[in-house]
């Protein structure tokens, strides 16, 4: 499995709950990193995530969200600071984490979900 990119057709027209109902549906646990292109640390992150990816790819789902194309969804996920990574369980939000985390860590914060 690779990591996604969050893309909606009809841009403008997303209503709140849509990344839950999304997820729902995934019989794996979804990380949601979000970002923005622009920022320096979530860059740092990418890379992180690329390596929580080789080794969890079987067990858990990544996507990315651009919160400049998605605010929407930066507002509904409470997300001040980036980056933002947020755990989904059965479409519910589990777990968060802001700024950097090194992939080891963020292997053990993801764990108890699988």
């Amino acid at each position: 499995m690779s990591i996604s990119e969050y893309k909606e057709n009809n841009k403008g027209n997303e209503s709140y709950g849509v990344l839950g109902k999304l997820f729902a549906s995934s019989k794996l646990p979804v990380l949601v990193d979000f970002y923005a292109p622009w920022c320096g640390p979530c860059q740092l992150m990418g890379g992180i995530l690329d390596m929580v990816d080789e080794t969890m790819s079987e067990k858990v789902s990544i996507w990315k969200v651009n919160t400049d194309e998605y605010p929407e969804f930066a507002s509904e996920y409470r997300v001040y600071a980036l980056p933002t990574l947020v755990l989904f369980k059965d479409g519910e939000p589990v777990e968060r984490h802001e700024g950097i985390i090194q992939a080891e860590k963020l292997c053990d914060l993801i764990d108890p979900y699988l």
